[in-house]
């Protein structure tokens, strides 16, 4: 049976028409890769885009068109693609030897910037990805308070290890997903992302709560938002009743400010889940806190203390040619506007979206905070104007709920008009982006929403 997307689609059709070069790669990836895709968040259909090259705020596909990119690296890149510093550090660094075996003096320079740069953290832990900082945070929540359970927030994501494996798209009834046992979901624990009285009765109620962990400013950066006086009442009720405050900043770090999420809003947590930024756009992550929670990682203070210490390997833990680049980005980050520049740009076009959502008479909404930005799609119809839409007052199921083929044909269509969105739909503004850049993706969206419009989707 034909797929209805594609079919009779003008959108469709002038994406393949643009792209013959992505469809052809496309096809070959299904001989070798479930679905074509090595992240979840690439699918699209027909196909996804092949991108060959990138330079600060564009990326060029293998047919040779320009993007202006919202992508930006899943976020990694406040610094555009590319950043000259951050490449001559990769450059010299790599030009050494990739992998040492051993320890090498940029993890030391990287820890310390890290350390001068995010409030909470006194010592780090460098791993290579997000989700091992976010398992790692975990387990050592657990070994500091002895405690078993955790809670965590409703469409929050965390990485994709067992523990986080559900509750952010579905199974928010905190059943298992698929490949994951009942045991380890068990000792999870599910609350509403706005409604605190619950995260207030599980603390009240359960004395096997090790930590509370959190995306500080909502789930998938804002799109469920999470105010700055939510996570200050966070930080009340976990040192009230004795368990942890772990902030997932993997996105939000160095990004909001150069501090984070937790600078920008005047809160510290216990522990704090780092990467992304954290390594220039290279592969890297980390957890940073408090002292004497690390020190469970620590082989001469567990033996002084007579427990076991929490073990850590990993190949890739602080890989030299990582630490390079993340010394270069966190530095400009740390002496420059580059947050400032990006959250403006963010600001300019969530509103300059909403002005053409308006004149286009077209009820949806782009909000978000900092430099991210987000389309809430309207999956109910309700009654509402755009410039005065306000997220938080929405309930988290409506601003998740979003047609899955809708999303596909705007970002095709974006595409199309030279745009590269995520599947958020929305993107992320780096500090690279022009106002040239800014201009072109308002009119890529005009012309996308009268796409959709043709298509009859509107």
């Amino acid at each position: 049976m034909p797929d209805p997307l594609l079919s009779n689609s003008q959108i469709v059709s002038a994406y393949r028409e643009k792209t013959p070069g992505s469809e052809a790669l496309a096809g070959e990836a299904g001989d070798v890769l479930p679905s074509g895709i090595t992240h979840d968040s690439r699918y699209l259909k027909p196909y996804a885009l092949y991108i060959d090259r990138a330079s600060g705020p564009h990326k060029w596909d293998v047919d040779g068109n320009r993007y202006v990119d919202y992508f930006g690296g899943h976020g990694a890149l406040l610094l555009g693609h590319g950043h000259p510093e951050v490449m001559a550090a990769v450059a010299e660094a790599a030009a050494a030897g990739t992998h040492f075996g051993a320890n090498h003096p940029r993890e030391v320079e990287w820890a310390r910037q890290v350390i001068k740069m995010v409030p909470s953290a006194e010592k780090v832990r460098f791993t290579s990805s997000g989700t091992e900082a976010t398992l790692m945070a975990l387990r050592l929540a657990r070994a500091y308070k002895g405690r078993a359970k955790f809670v965590r927030f409703k469409t929050h994501f965390h990485g994709w290890h067992d523990h986080m494996a559900g509750g952010y798209a579905n199974h928010f009834d905190g059943t298992p997903t698929t490949g994951v046992i009942q045991g380890i979901s068990n000792n999870v624990v599910l609350c509403s992302p706005q409604d605190i009285s619950e995260v207030r009765q599980v603390l009240e109620t359960d004395d096997d709560i090790a930590a509370v962990i959190c995306e500080p400013t909502g789930a998938s950066f804002g799109m469920v938002p999470m105010s700055a006086e939510f996570t200050a009442e966070l930080r009340e009720l976990t040192s009230k009743h004795g368990a942890l405050l772990i902030f997932d900043e993997v996105v939000t770090g160095f990004r909001c400010s150069p501090g984070g999420a937790q600078q920008a809003y005047g809160v510290t947590p216990d522990l704090t889940t780092l990467a992304k930024i954290l390594a220039g756009g290279l592969p890297g992550g980390a957890v940073g806190g408090r002292l004497d929670i690390l020190e469970y990682l620590d082989f001469e203070r567990s033996a002084e203390l007579k427990r076991e210490k929490v073990q850590h390997p990993g190949t890739y833990n602080a890989n030299p040619v990582s630490a390079a680049a993340g010394i270069a980005a966190l530095k400009i980050i740390e002496n420059s506007d580059a947050c400032d520049k990006a959250n403006a740009s963010g600001a300019w076009l969530r509103g300059r979206f909403n002005e053409i959502l308006e004149a286009e008479n077209v009820p949806w909404a782009a909000y978000g905070s900092f430099s991210g930005v987000h389309l809430f799609m309207n999956p109910e119809g309700a009654s509402i104007r755009p410039s005065e839409f306000k997220a938080e007052e929405v309930d988290y199921q409506t601003l998740k709920n979003k047609r899955s083929d809708l999303v596909m044909k705007l970002r095709l269509a974006t595409a199309v008009n030279g745009v590269d969105f995520n599947n958020s739909p929305g993107g992320q503004a780096s500090a690279m982006h022009t106002q040239e850049d800014l201009d072109l993706t308002a009119d890529a969206f005009r012309e996308a929403l009268r796409m959709l419009k043709r298509d009859g989707e509107l």
